[in-house]
């Protein structure tokens, strides 16, 4: 279903056409999460929800998948103004 979203958003990550926002870091710091993290959830991971954000109203998406350690790990990402991959939280299950 969010196949070609996945689609697009690997591929900005590869490209590392990406931000992480200071919230999504202060929660990477809590679960000692990085970003290579954080691009392997979204690399091996799958969609599970599509959001949409109360102040924007952009889309933005809940992908759960593996940190390097072998952790779950869910991430929250969209697509900002700028074409890059945001990342607006991340946090270890």
């Amino acid at each position: 279903m969010f196949e070609s979203v996945l689609v697009e958003l690997r591929e900005k990550i590869r490209g590392r056409l990406y931000v992480v926002t200071y919230h999504a870091r202060m929660e990477m710091l809590d679960d000692l999460l990085t970003t290579d993290d954080l691009e392997l959830a979204v690399l091996n991971g799958v969609v599970l929800e599509h959001q949409k954000d109360r102040v924007t109203g952009e889309s933005k998406y809940r992908i759960r998948g593996m940190a390097a350690d072998g952790r779950p790990v869910e991430v929250i990402a969209k697509t900002g103004l700028t074409g890059k991959v945001v990342f607006v939280t991340a946090y270890a299950l």
